[in-house]
């Protein structure tokens, strides 16, 4: 009994008083330390909300003499029913009739484009041709080489953009990411479901430990090196993390933006380039082989959003860029063209005097406004999508089968939007959803698109080719009998071997 006693006491001592005022003490110390890191926790939500323009401090007659009076929104409806994402019937992105292109147009990346999708030099004539006559063409030998070349290919191709449902797939919970590998071969996607397996029936997963500085943490965004060695992430400390899969460790820490960090990316296949983009409206451009972490500059920032950006993606050549913003645009840029410091803070003012939450809350219609801000060095503007509700992505249509012609997007009004990327027009809209597509992928070689959404639902969409019957056809063309049914071809080339 005696040794139980003195083991229970802890500290060899059998007095019961004694052990129960020690344990007092830790119960008083530890409610202490809950009481410090509330206040704490509180500053910090405190610091946020001045930041983003939702609370504002006035005169009062408080202790303090001072008072939190709440910014209210200038949405016109501010209950949460459409937390779930189902906004089609009630919200109509304005679209952008006449893009201003006077940026775009004195740019390598209209040469660039236009040269991978056959607009330029020799094949400037082809490009009034019909597909028949091209066609004729090749099997005369009238092609360069003997053969449509890569860009005729592209051009081609942006005439059989997908336009069909052809398979549905449905989670129980909403769907938050899907992507093509970068060989087509594999299609991953994501949804509240804690388990994802890829190969194999295990259920053994290892944590990526970034040993971040706050408590409360999370991880918004995520990119994998191209060799599959390095995961960079943003979190909501402002920080970029860098963590090598080889060594089993953080490698890099960045003080990177003011606010959370919602997107990042790798600019090439180097790895040395990253690009990463915030609440705070700012993109910014990080060489590592330049960079110290204990005083972390960017090589440059990209100002001219008016509110948080939302995605990022990379044309892969280290020097173009989108981004996905909560100011309902996506915008293009050149890293060639960084912001001037006015451009940066009418960025920074603008995303502060935000007061509005994309979460749950309708668009501001002042956001509806045409407006571009002082230094905003952007190459173009798209508009004609909206972003709510969660943070939704966009990227750059394949090189192979198009060129990079394109530019598409998730819409929170259950639509996928494709613009194209010289003349800021949309191409294509695909509509089926119920809920916000957040996530949109398409296959690297082949004119396939998945859509993933909050409805739960992974979408494919392809492109069915037309039928339609000669008697309604204008009368000039000729017919050789009524009712003849015609079809448009599917492909023009072959499939990369």
């Amino acid at each position: 009994m005696g040794s139980r006693n003195s083991s229970s006491a802890g500290s060899g001592s059998g007095d019961p008083s004694e052990s129960l005022s020690r344990r007092g003490a830790g119960l008083r110390r530890s409610e202490e330390e809950e009481e410090e890191d509330e206040d704490v926790d509180l500053a910090q939500v405190l610091a946020y909300l001045l930041r983003r323009g939702q609370v504002r401090l006035v005169q009062g007659g408080g202790a303090a003499n001072l008072q939190l009076i709440q910014a209210l929104s200038d949405s016109e409806e501010e209950h949460d029913s459409a937390w779930d994402g189902r906004l089609g019937d009630r919200y109509n992105p304005p679209v952008d009739a006449t893009p201003d292109t006077r940026e775009l147009e004195c740019n390598e990346i209209k040469t660039q484009v236009e040269l991978a999708t056959g607009r330029l030099g020799i094949m400037r004539a082809a490009r009034q041709h019909s597909f028949p006559q091209m066609l004729y063409q090749r099997e005369r030998g009238l092609c360069h080489r003997g053969s449509f070349s890569l860009g005729e290919q592209s051009r081609m191709m942006s005439h059989f953009l997908p336009n069909d449902l052809s398979f549905t797939d449905t989670y129980s919970q909403k769907a938050f990411c899907g992507i093509y590998s970068k060989d087509g071969q594999v299609f991953m996607s994501a949804c509240q479901v804690h388990i994802c397996n890829i190969y194999g029936e295990g259920d053994t997963h290892t944590a990526l430990d970034l040993r971040p500085d706050e408590r409360r943490f999370a991880v918004f965004s995520i990119a994998v090196s191209s060799d599959g060695r390095e995961v960079l992430g943003g979190a909501n400390d402002g920080c970029l993390y860098v963590f090598d899969r080889e060594q089993n460790r953080r490698t890099l820490q960045i003080e990177s933006h003011e606010d959370d960090v919602n997107a990042v990316a790798f600019a090439d296949i180097s790895s040395q380039i990253l690009f990463s983009g915030g609440d705070d409206a700012i993109c910014k451009v990080w060489d590592r082989r330049t960079m110290r972490e204990d005083d972390p500059k960017p090589v440059g920032a990209l100002a001219g959003h008016q509110d948080g950006i939302t995605f990022i993606d990379s044309k892969g050549d280290a020097r173009y860029l989108i981004s996905n913003s909560k100011d309902q645009t996506i915008k293009l840029w050149d890293i060639r063209r960084f912001s001037s410091r006015e451009g940066m803070e009418a960025s920074r003012q603008a995303a502060t005097q935000q007061n509005w939450d994309y979460r749950w809350q309708q668009v501001p219609k002042k956001a509806w406004r045409k407006l571009k801000l002082p230094g905003d060095s952007s190459l173009m503007t798209y508009r004609g999508h909206g972003v709510l509700h969660t943070l939704i992505r966009c990227r750059f249509s394949p090189t192979h089968s198009t060129g990079q012609q394109f530019i598409y997007s998730g819409c929170s009004t259950g639509k996928v939007v494709v613009y194209d990327l010289l003349s800021g027009h949309i191409v294509k809209k695909l509509t089926n959803h119920k809920a916000c597509v957040r996530d949109v992928s398409w296959h690297p070689y082949e004119e396939k698109i998945v859509s993933s959404s909050w409805d739960g639902n992974l979408r494919l969409w392809q492109y069915r080719q037309a039928e339609y019957f000669q008697d309604d056809m204008p009368e000039s063309e000729e017919c050789s009998s009524p009712h003849t049914l015609v079809s448009c071809p599917s492909t023009a080339f072959s499939s990369p071997q």
